[in-house]
């Protein structure tokens, strides 16, 4: 179902984002400003992997992904969801995680584990689109929103691994991708139901 500015609900989430950041933020400072700084985030986030230099790595990545949550919840708290937002929002994290994967998890796990994610994140998005082209909006479900905090939290736990030379995180992290690859999984097929 698409989430209108009309039928919205305010989740538990968006409460306290909205009482610990968003009321502080700037009434001109729009959800979708939110979502193109994470657009922008992506090449200096790459930047710090490529470079190794994991604590800002970790830092960058976070707050990226932290957007995310930002950005949704302004949007249902101040009553500004717009097309361009149900279609950039997601985009916006694929493409984070997507290319974190290819160029960090490939290599610190394995190339065929990280094609998976991939994959299912390109069939998700493949999805979306077929569904716009048919005028089928669909907003963010509850596995794909599952999906997403497992997948930063994967990868968050493997940049820690790097950072602190921990290398018991990595099976956690790997174990931490595996169900986010159910999930994704369950957010493909329910983005079809």
């Amino acid at each position: 179902m698409l989430i209108t500015n009309e039928n919205v609900k305010i989740l538990p989430h968006d409460r306290l984002l909205n009482a610990v950041f968003i009321r502080f933020l700037p009434r001109q400072l729009h959800p979708n400003h939110v979502t193109i700084l994470r657009f922008l985030l992506i090449p200096p986030v790459l930047w710090t992997v490529v470079k190794e230099d994991w604590r800002a790595a970790i830092v960058l990545f976070l707050f990226a992904a932290f957007t995310d949550a930002l950005d949704g919840s302004m949007a249902r708290v101040r009553k500004q969801i717009t097309m361009w937002g149900t279609i950039a929002d997601p985009t916006a994290d694929k493409l984070l995680i997507g290319t974190v994967v290819i160029l960090f998890v490939a290599q610190e796990v394995n190339p065929s584990f990280a094609a998976i994610i991939v994959l299912i994140e390109v069939l998700i998005i493949l999805s979306r689109l077929l569904r716009h082209r048919k005028d089928w909006i669909v907003s963010a479900n509850w596995a794909g929103k599952v999906k997403m905090v497992l997948q930063v939290t994967g990868v968050a736990l493997l940049l820690l691994a790097k950072l602190l030379g921990l290398t018991l995180l990595v099976p956690v992290s790997i174990g931490t991708l595996t169900v986010a690859i159910i999930f994704a999984v369950v957010s493909l097929l329910t983005y079809s139901a």
